[in-house]
């Protein structure tokens, strides 16, 4: 298995900064082996949307929306990961998630919450006005 919980949300102002992080886990997680990190977001009543990708190697991926606003890192030890949001605004407002890829495989060429096998909780973000 692979466990992952997120930390950082919040409530922020407008134009604010926040930074998640996501440590990651279990049994089935090496660093020594491919794997595929994601953060994903929900807004309420919308389905989860990507937002970046990262794996082992430090190879990224962002949706067009967040790409000049967030940055997703990894640690050097592969057990965390992160992503720096900033110039932050009132649509950002949602419960985000970490998630892992199957282990021991990269990054899908398709990039959606179907391609990720396990979830974290969620930490909340809210940004207002």
């Amino acid at each position: 298995q692979v466990q992952l919980m997120e930390s950082g949300g919040g409530s922020v102002q407008s134009g604010g900064s926040l930074r998640l992080s996501c440590a990651v886990s279990g049994s089935r997680f090496s660093a020594n082996s491919p794997y595929c990190l994601g953060w994903f977001r929900q807004r309420t009543g919308e389905e989860r949307v990507a937002l970046a990708r990262i794996d082992r190697d430090g190879y990224t991926r962002y949706i067009d929306s967040v790409n000049s606003r967030f940055t997703i890192s990894q640690n050097a030890a592969k057990t965390s990961v992160y992503l720096q949001m900033s110039n932050l605004e009132e649509e950002d407002t949602a419960m985000y998630f970490c998630a892992s890829g199957e282990p021991g495989l990269w990054c899908r060429s398709s990039f959606s919450a179907i391609d990720f096998t396990y979830w974290g909780q969620g930490t909340r973000v809210t940004v207002s006005s």
